[in-house]
């Protein structure tokens, strides 16, 4: 238990860093923290984050730009509406553009 709730906060730890207008993949963040097949991981802690407000969880999609985690929001439309207000087009639950506007943890931050 203490070492999912470690990978956890490590986690928390990285998307905190996802600037504004930007969105990084579960994938991208599994990879970052040494343990590329724990994508499904990242999403769980993204799933859990949503009582704490100062984790940018909206900024996390799948590797293709999807809002697969929108329904872990209060709301169906909070996801998009927060990347939105943070000047990112989404159309169709999709992040357009995606390609120019992923953040890459391992780039990044090495």
């Amino acid at each position: 238990m203490d070492s999912k709730k470690d990978f956890f906060q490590k986690v928390y730890k990285v998307v905190k860093l996802i600037p504004p207008g930007r969105v990084s993949t579960y994938g991208l963040i599994a990879r970052y923290l040494g343990s590329i097949s724990s994508s499904r991981v990242v999403g769980y802690a993204m799933n859990a984050s949503h009582r704490n407000p100062t984790i940018p969880a909206h900024r996390v999609v799948n590797r293709l730009g999807i809002l697969t985690g929108k329904h872990h929001f209060a709301g169906s439309n909070l996801m998009r509406n927060l990347l939105e207000s943070e000047g990112i087009t989404v159309k169709n639950d999709q992040v357009i553009n995606f390609k120019n506007l992923v953040w890459d943890p391992s780039k990044e931050l090495n």
